[in-house]
Formats: C-alpha cells, structure tokens, sequence
C-alpha cells in the first residue's frame, strides 16, 4: 500500500490561485467565505454549476456571499445550465429553496455575472498561467467535464485539482452507494476520470492527479452546533450565539454581526436536516474539508487509485468505485483522501472565520 502524507497541519503555507466550482449549497457557502478569509489565498474565480439549485440561483448565492465577505471584484460566471445527458435534480429538502438554507442576503442583479462562459474562462486561465492554478470542485463535475473536452491539456496545465465527490468503502448519501456530485451528474465525473487514466497512461506526474476528497473523509467532518457559539465567542459578539436542538425549527439568529448571522441561519437549516435523516442535530461541511485541502491549510493523507463512475446499472447509478490495488491494469487516475483531522480542522475554521468577521465588523 502507498500513502502520501501531505503534513496535518505542518506544511509551509504558499500562495494559493484558486478556481472554484460549486454549487452554492451550505457547505459551499461556508467553504466560500473560509476562503475569503485566508490570506493565501487568491479566488481567480468563481464559476457557477448546477446541483444543489439552478445555477441562476448559484450564481446569486455566490455574488451575494462574496459581496458581504468583502471581495465583490471576484468574478463570477455560469457554465453549463444542467448535466451533460440527465435531467437535473435539486436538492431543496438538504440546503433550502433558495440554497443556503434560512439565510438571507439581497440578491445582486443578472448584470453582476461575468458574460463570459465559463468553460471558456477555465481554459483561458489555464493556458495563460501554465502550472499556476489549482481548481476546486464541490460541485457535480459538469463544468470541468466540458473544459476537459475543448482542452485535453489541461491535467498538464492545472497545478492542483481536488475534487469534492464520490464514496468508496462508504454509505452513499444519495443511494445506498452513491454521493450526491457524482450522482447528479455521474456521466460527467466518468469523461474526468477517463481524461486523468489517458493523461497518466502519457506519463501524467502522479502530482497532478485529482485529490479526491470522498465521503469517506469528508463526513468525518461533523459540525456540532455549538461551532457557532464557539465562532461568536471568538468574533468577540455581545451575545454569544447559541443553536440548540430543542430551538423551534426556522428560529433566526440575532447576532449583529453580519457573517455570524449568515453561517448561523444557513446552519441550522442543515442541522435540521440531518436530524430528519435520523443522523443527528449535526451537519457534514463536506466542502469546506476539500477547500482546506485545496488552500493548502489542512493536513490529509492520500492512497493512489483507479476511480470510474456506474452510468448503466439502474441499481448502482452514479457509484464510484477505486482499484487501490491495480486489478484492472490501468495507471492510477487520482489520489483519494484516507485521512484528515477533523478536530484540528474545526479549530482552524472558527480561527479563520472569526477573523474574517471581526475586519468586516470593523470595515462597516
């Protein structure tokens, strides 16, 4: 067995190009503004895919949510408008009607967004600044499956990809095996990993392939409620903010401070849901672990494997499997995550998050 140690925390922090794809969505929403807040950070972009909601209503989220993290230059554009050969699904029961759950923020006008597609933005950035841009997906892989087609280069071009997405030795969380990226658009997800299986069979450096960041890891990222009292604590609010269980469902944050009140009213919507899902008062910020992992900021192990995505079978659709062991006879297409620290990662993100809060407190 091969495990690659990418340092739990100890790594030197280096500047940070991102160019992220979601689907705007909670945990999006809170990997989005942890990201606004590290100062290694640089967001070329933020491009918009459909899953959790239509991607209008991503892209208003995304508008919305950078406006109040204080980076309103951020571009952010729209790719494809549904899966590449099945009819979209959203997820309203999981984020809300509107995404982010009970939050609430003006909605910029249809203006806003950049009018370049961006598929095409993708591979521009990409051919301009060779081996400088890391891409962050936490969306179904509609868009990258697009920019794959019109550039095959790009897993020689991008210096980073990490995917969040798919579930191996795991429950699914949309079927029995599957996870909701992959699901919504599994056709998508296989053209990704058949592109990285044909770029590793040209000598493609194992450094390049996509970190995947699957369920597996990613649920071990189980936010308790009293995160948020925690993050008031440490933004230094009048009154700390205190979600419980036995809170009637819907009750809406009266923090004064901006961000705190966004996270705490898009939070208990998602706590609220697990509970219905019998997993508990808790909520999975599966995004915001893949975001760390792109930034650079939380420490993972990773195993190489072969992963391809179920598209026929009606019982396993949008299922992904990986050879850790070679048993198909073809190169390893990604690396997939086998260890993280959550503790030490729900530490780093009140840290961060409180900080970011406090400046745009003072900035008002």
């Amino acid at each position: 067995m091969t495990v690659s140690n990418r340092g739990f925390g100890t790594e030197v922090l280096h500047k940070a190009r991102l160019l992220i794809d979601n689907d705007t969505g909670i945990d999006d929403a809170l990997a989005l503004a942890y990201l606004c807040s590290l100062g290694n950070v640089q967001i070329e972009a933020v491009t918009s895919t459909p899953g959790n909601i239509d991607v209008e209503q991503v892209a208003a989220n995304n508008l919305a949510l950078l406006k109040l993290c204080g980076k309103p230059d951020i571009p952010v554009l729209i790719g494809a408008r549904e899966p590449l050969e099945i009819p979209l699904v959203t997820t309203p029961e999981t984020h809300g009607p509107q995404g982010v759950g009970y939050a609430t923020l003006p909605v910029p006008g249809p203006s806003s967004i950049a009018g370049n597609d961006a598929v095409d933005y993708w591979i521009e950035a990409a051919r301009s600044n060779p081996g400088e841009l890391t891409v962050l997906l936490s969306a179904p892989l509609t868009n990258f499956a697009l920019a794959l087609r019109r550039e095959p280069e790009l897993p020689w071009l991008l210096r980073k990809v990490v995917i969040m997405g798919g579930a191996f030795y795991y429950q699914g969380n949309t079927t029995p095996t599957a996870e909701w990226n992959t699901h919504v658009d599994p056709h998508a997800a296989k053209e990704v990993f058949a592109a990285y299986t044909a770029a590793a069979e040209q000598g493609l450096d194992e450094d390049k392939l996509p970190i995947v960041c699957s369920l597996d890891t990613t649920e071990r990222f189980e936010m308790q409620p009293d995160f948020l009292t925690r993050l008031s604590i440490e933004v230094g609010c009048a009154e700390s903010e205190i979600v419980q269980a036995s809170d009637p469902e819907g009750t809406l944050s009266k923090s004064s401070n901006p961000l705190v009140r966004y996270l705490s009213d898009a939070l208990r919507f998602y706590f609220e849901f697990h509970r219905h899902y019998d997993q508990g008062y808790i909520a999975h910020v599966h995004d915001y672990f893949a975001a760390g992992v792109a930034a650079g900021t939380l420490g993972y192990q990773t195993r190489p494997a072969t992963v391809d995505v179920e598209t026929e079978s009606p019982l396993l659709f949008g299922t992904t499997v990986a050879d850790f062991r070679g048993l198909w006879g073809k190169p390893a297409n990604a690396q997939v995550v086998v260890a993280n620290d959550p503790e030490a990662g729900f530490a780093e993100l009140v840290q961060r998050l409180g900080a970011l809060a406090r400046k745009l407190n003072k900035n008002s």
